[in-house]
């Protein structure tokens, strides 16, 4: 089974307190998750984050294909970082890690996800037609979505990029 990364980073122009408040809402997902995801939080946003925080939604990354995904909260470094894991969904591993960095004029936002697909060449060959596409397009949307709350610094270095390791 192949594994997967995507590496996104972002800088908004608002401190890396203001950044981690809004992030560590488990409600602020749906607001930067595509509509035609059809996201919905199930259970477990009744808290910030914590560590252990079990938390499900609903999503169609299909069209007509609805399904279930539960994220835990493993780790948390406050203001600094947290990792989320799936426990149930459509991806045989799915490991999130958010980093917050402070530089000058606002806050770095840093993502990896390593991911593995399940159904073996079916899979792989997911990976080449639609997931790596979604994948890229709903981090896409969540850039225009937070510079469209927060603002858009001067110069920004954003990027997404994929990997197999």
């Amino acid at each position: 089974m192949t594994l997967y990364q995507l590496h996104a980073k972002q800088v908004l122009p608002i401190s890396k307190m203001e950044a981690w408040q809004f992030l560590s809402d488990p409600k602020n997902l749906k607001t930067i998750t595509p509509e035609h995801m059809g996201f919905d939080i199930i259970s477990g946003d009744d808290k910030n984050m914590y560590p252990g925080q079990i938390i499900q939604y609903k999503v169609n990354p299909l069209p007509l294909f609805s399904t279930k995904w539960v994220t835990e909260i493993t780790h948390i470094k406050e203001g600094e970082y947290f990792v989320d894991e799936q426990r149930f969904g459509p991806y045989a591993l799915w490991h999130h890690k958010h980093f917050l960095k402070e530089i000058p004029g606002g806050v770095e936002m840093e993502d990896v996800i390593d991911y593995k697909i399940p159904f073996g060449i079916l899979g792989r060959l997911s990976q080449i037609l639609f997931i790596k596409k979604q994948l890229k397009t709903i981090f896409e949307f969540r850039e225009r979505k937070l510079n469209e709350l927060f603002g858009k610094p001067d110069e920004s270095n954003s990027f997404i990029n994929f990997k197999c390791i």
